[in-house]
């Protein structure tokens, strides 16, 4: 696994002009295909009369799916400059609509890629991102005695506390970077004098 990715901070809309032609650019977060392809229908049902819609998105944290559309536009010159831009930028789980309006001068391939590729540049650059880190999950298992106290230390030394559960021991989730397990073990002994349990689990991504 990838150890962190760039993400799309929001959706969001972001437009410019280039000859005439109005270029809209459309960025939004996508966990996966269904939810990018569902996005690429819902602007092209927002712009019906568009002389183009065409998209790039990249799914997966090492950028497993990568597709490209021109919609019409000479081949190369508008998807994968597009798609381009998104991998230039480590941009991952995301998704980039660029609507043309067409103004009535050509601009050449070297235009169409310059204005596509810049369109999304431009967006990214208006919207923001977000760097997602990789981390272990890891479960604390310890006494009520301790609790309140271990939550409050954790949350204090800027843990990523992702669920607290009381039964007949309380059990918190957290997330944790793979290399502080090992010192994160030590710091844990110390702060319950040995009694908390720490279990790792599997993997997922947070906000670094």
């Amino acid at each position: 696994m990838q150890e962190q990715y760039r993400t799309v901070a929001r959706e969001g809309v972001h437009e410019t002009e280039i000859n005439r032609s109005r270029f809209i650019c459309a960025l939004a977060p996508a966990a996966t295909e269904e939810e990018a392809q569902a996005f690429v229908a819902r602007i092209r049902k927002e712009h019906p009369t568009a002389t183009h819609n065409c998209f790039a998105y990249v799914i997966g944290a090492d950028a497993s799916v990568q597709k490209a559309s021109d919609d019409g536009e000479p081949g190369g010159t508008a998807g994968v400059p597009m798609l381009q831009m998104l991998m230039r930028r480590e941009v991952r789980y995301a998704v980039a609509v660029v609507t043309r309006y067409y103004g009535g001068v050509k601009l050449g391939a070297g235009g169409l890629i310059r204005a596509y590729g810049g369109a999304v540049g431009e967006a990214l650059d208006a919207l923001g991102t977000l760097t997602r880190q990789r981390f272990r999950l890891a479960t604390v298992t310890v006494d009520h005695q301790r609790a309140g106290k271990l939550e409050n230390d954790l949350r204090a030394t800027g843990r990523d506390v992702r669920e607290v559960r009381y039964a007949e021991a309380v059990t918190i989730e957290i997330g944790l970077p793979d290399a502080d397990v090992d010192a994160f073990r030590g710091w844990l002994a110390d702060s319950t004098a040995g009694t908390a349990r720490l279990e790792l689990g599997g993997e997922a991504y947070g906000d670094a």
